[in-house]
């Protein structure tokens, strides 16, 4: 796992994203997220985690101009392949991305009249429909793991920026052994997060959007080969 530790070294200082605004809450092994933070963890899955976070926020919310600025650091070859040109891309699309384009941008492809042009929820993808079985699946799972919606969400657990959220808590919880992290990725993300991954990167209306779907994928990619035959 080398490489996939080294690809997102230099862009690992935009990742981090505030527990405030997390569509979830979790405690995992007796503590709150706040006291996880305070335990160190490898650096490898310290980068795994920004990662799944950097995404669940992206795709939650219109990202802010503190989050835009972030992005716009990310000073790499556009020109390079996988996951490092796919963080290139995705400071050059926030460079040139106001808050107000993407407000327009997030609408029309998450939100839109009626629906937006994709729906990112896992049971919509795994059965063509919206709060099925695969969410009753994902809502036991995160029960047992001690971690629920927020209140204030009105969103379905099945979310796609949820499950990064999840997968997010799960690496930064030193007690969370690997087989864990890989069995969940592996019933709730591996079938369908891929796809929608590449229908973001493909979607019409997708200008900055393109690029968090081109890194998406590309992550998503590098986790099955990493996680895999864990579940």
């Amino acid at each position: 796992m080398e490489t996939h530790a080294h690809t997102r070294q230099s862009v690992a200082h935009v990742c981090f994203v505030r527990h405030s605004e997390a569509l979830l809450t979790g405690v995992l092994a007796g503590r709150t997220p706040e006291d996880r933070v305070a335990v160190p963890i490898a650096e490898e899955d310290r980068l795994r985690a920004a990662t799944y976070g950097l995404l669940g926020n992206l795709l939650a919310r219109v990202p802010d101009s503190e989050a835009l600025e972030r992005l716009r650091s990310v000073d790499a070859d556009v020109e390079a392949s996988g996951l490092p040109g796919a963080w290139a891309r995705l400071g050059a699309a926030a460079r040139s991305a106001t808050t107000q384009d993407l407000e327009v941008e997030y609408q029309n492809l998450f939100i839109g009249i009626g629906r937006g042009e994709l729906v990112p929820y896992a049971s919509w993808y795994l059965t063509g429909f919206l709060m099925e079985r695969p969410l009753g699946i994902l809502r036991e799972e995160l029960s047992a793991l001690g971690i629920s919606r927020q209140d204030r969400v009105r969103e379905p657990e099945d979310h796609i920026a949820a499950l990064c959220e999840v997968m997010a808590l799960l690496i930064g919880d030193p007690d969370c052994a690997g087989e864990r992290q890989g069995a969940f990725f592996v019933r709730h993300l591996a079938p369908w997060a891929g796809r929608f991954f590449d229908d973001l990167e493909r979607a019409a209306t997708a200008r900055f959007y393109r690029q968090v779907g081109r890194l998406g994928r590309h992550f998503i990619e590098l986790e099955q080969q990493y996680l895999g035959d864990s579940g």
